[in-house]
């Protein structure tokens, strides 16, 4: 029982709860009736979003203030930039994966150089730099008809048992981004910033350098998904990545990270991840409208949220 009451205390089981019984009340409405194919295409769908949560999820952690906003026009530049490169062939799958990589960190490193440069607020920063890259994107990418290389479209939607390899893939690397932010300098650098910036500097923490391969790093994990979703979605797009500026944020908050800074939460991106795309299963399923499912999905993840907040008060 006291077990039961520790796990429940931590923020980020909240977003899993939630996750679980979205799936068990649309399976009660389809009378179980495709329960395992939606596990699978939750898992397929939830990856894009865990990957651009993690970068999101350091950015904010940095502390108040700190978001980044230039995610989607990165994604969409970083698939066509991709695709581009690939051509087509599968021979070029490294290289323009490589080639994405480049490009979100080249804009992840130009974010905080305004940042740095201009003294602006990192979230008009790099709002502004979104329209920038978009403006770019729509120049270099617009009516692109260049297909993924047919191994690497394969590679995006190959499963194991009905587990998506991506998915297996990308718990590795959440395992990964988890070590390093409660093992690593850099990771306790991040908490450190977070928690109070000047304690930080004063502890000898350079903090114009873990602040600037932060968004570096958010820049590089928005690049690769662009490379990802084009896989997916068999070609690039100008607006693939239009709902993970939102996503992106939703997660990191719903998995128990704070928005003040100095806390951040990896298996609860993972959580609200799921919660959210199989929140938007459950409300299609029921043949919701779509201005009554914004308003219904707005209000549960504020109930998520609310039932997170209230357990850590408690604690």
């Amino acid at each position: 029982m006291a077990s039961l009451r520790l796990l429940l205390a931590k923020p980020w089981i909240w977003s899993f709860i939630g996750a679980l019984l979205v799936w068990l009340a649309t399976i009660a409405f389809t009378g179980g009736y495709g329960g395992g194919g939606m596990i699978t295409a939750a898992l397929s769908l939830a990856v894009f979003t865990v990957i651009v949560g993690v970068g999101q999820m350091f950015v904010i952690t940095l502390g108040p203030g700190n978001v980044d906003l230039s995610l989607p026009a990165n994604i969409g530049l970083a698939s066509a930039v991709a695709m581009k490169v690939m051509d087509g062939s599968d021979a070029m799958i490294a290289v323009g994966l490589l080639a994405a990589l480049a490009c979100g960190m080249a804009i992840g490193a130009a974010n905080y150089l305004l940042i740095w440069a201009l003294r602006i607020p990192p979230i008009i920063a790099t709002l502004s730099a979104s329209f920038i890259i978009q403006s770019i994107d729509i120049s270099y990418g617009r009516g692109l008809q260049i297909k993924p290389p047919p191994g690497f479209a394969d590679f995006t939607n190959w499963q194991i048992l009905g587990i998506p390899v991506l998915a297996i893939l990308t718990v590795l690397f959440t395992i990964g981004a988890a070590i390093a932010l409660q093992r690593m300098i850099y990771g306790r650098s991040v908490l450190a910033i977070g928690q109070n910036i000047r304690a930080a500097w004063l502890a000898g923490v350079n903090v114009g350098r873990i602040r600037f391969l932060t968004y570096t790093l958010s820049g590089a994990l928005g690049g690769l998904d662009g490379a990802l979703l084009a896989g997916y979605f068999r070609g690039a797009n100008v607006d693939i990545g239009n709902e993970y500026l939102l996503a992106s944020i939703a997660v990191v908050v719903i998995g128990g990270t704070s928005v003040a800074g100095g806390k951040a939460n990896v298996p609860g991106v993972w959580g609200a991840a799921l919660f959210l795309v199989l929140l938007l299963t459950m409300l299609n399923t029921f043949g919701v409208s779509a201005g009554v499912r914004l308003l219904l999905t707005g209000l549960i993840i504020v109930g998520v949220i609310t039932a997170a907040g209230g357990q850590k008060a408690l604690r």
